[in-house]
């Protein structure tokens, strides 16, 4: 096991590294991207520590003590090893497909209809959707971004808006006729199609004056199979706005009633620090849908 306490500075080992392989203090500087005088004095330091002299002027280089050399060895091995395995883990994770998870319906109703465009400009990236109703931990499930349902406040992650998820009542042509709006009267005597265990379904309701348990309505277990049946005009629907943008434009679906709330909406949540290429490219067009 690595004893971490009696090994030198990384930043010291670098400097000193770079120095032995150029012979010159100037050109490490150049390769690190530090000045001059930042290197000579890590190098200096690291001579102290080890209580060796490791470099000695020569012209206008350095050249290496035989103890320089011994230790510029060692570390050439070690630096090389490092960067073989930093380099087998970049080109594995250029590889792998971006991990996203989502719900069931926001995978469905609103980000496959869109995903042609994505493959169009992106041909060469992968793409591993995890639709599944529960929040998974980024970090532990090795997802790339999420898209989340909510307020935009996670602890611990960065959210950025993507579309909104006000509720509206919707319905087929076959079910409303020449009807665009319909009052809170006129849809308590309407057939409904209402997903279970829902509760901001049932307080939007609510909000409107409607007690959910007294309507005439089809209970159905998610999302997915209420919009189904709405298209079908077997009942008004409450939905996110989001996920019947596709048939509002198509005119499968009306909305006859909006809320006014701006939260909750949809978010694309990930792990703060960088992202993979990928994983960036596909955040990219992500916003550029909302």
């Amino acid at each position: 096991m690595t004893d971490w306490r009696t090994l030198p500075s990384l930043t010291a080992l670098r400097a000193f590294a770079a120095t032995a392989e150029a012979r010159s203090f100037s050109q490490a500087a150049r390769v690190l991207n530090v000045t001059h005088a930042a290197v000579a004095q890590q190098v200096r330091a690291l001579e102290a520590e080890l209580g060796h002299p490791l470099v000695q002027r020569d012209g206008r280089g350095v050249s290496l003590t035989p103890d320089g050399e011994q230790l510029h060895q060692a570390l050439s091995e070690g630096f090389a090893a490092i960067q073989r395995g930093v380099q087998t883990l970049r080109d594995g994770a250029a590889d792998r497909p971006v991990r996203v998870t989502l719900t069931t319906s926001f995978a469905a109703q609103w980000l496959m209809p869109r995903l042609k465009d994505f493959w169009e400009k992106h041909p060469d990236i992968g793409l591993s959707l995890h639709p599944e109703p529960r929040v998974v931990d980024l970090h532990r499930e090795g997802m790339d971004l999420g898209i989340r349902y909510g307020t935009g406040d996670w602890p611990g992650l960065e959210a950025t808006y993507l579309a909104p998820a006000r509720l509206v009542v919707a319905g087929a042509p076959a079910l409303l006729g020449d009807r665009h709006k319909l009052t809170p009267d006129e849809m308590r005597g309407m057939d409904w199609v209402l997903s279970r265990n829902w509760p901001e379904q049932d307080a939007y309701l609510r909000r409107l004056g409607l007690e959910p348990q007294d309507l005439s309505r089809t209970d159905v277990s998610g999302e997915d199979l209420a919009i189904a049946a709405a298209r079908q005009g077997l009942g008004l629907v409450v939905e996110g706005e989001a996920l019947i943008e596709a048939d509002v434009k198509e005119g499968r679906l009306r909305v006859v009633h909006e809320s006014r709330e701006k939260l909750p909406a949809y978010f694309i949540v990930t792990l703060p620090g960088p992202q993979r290429a990928a994983a960036r490219a596909f955040l990219r067009w992500l916003k550029s849908q909302a």
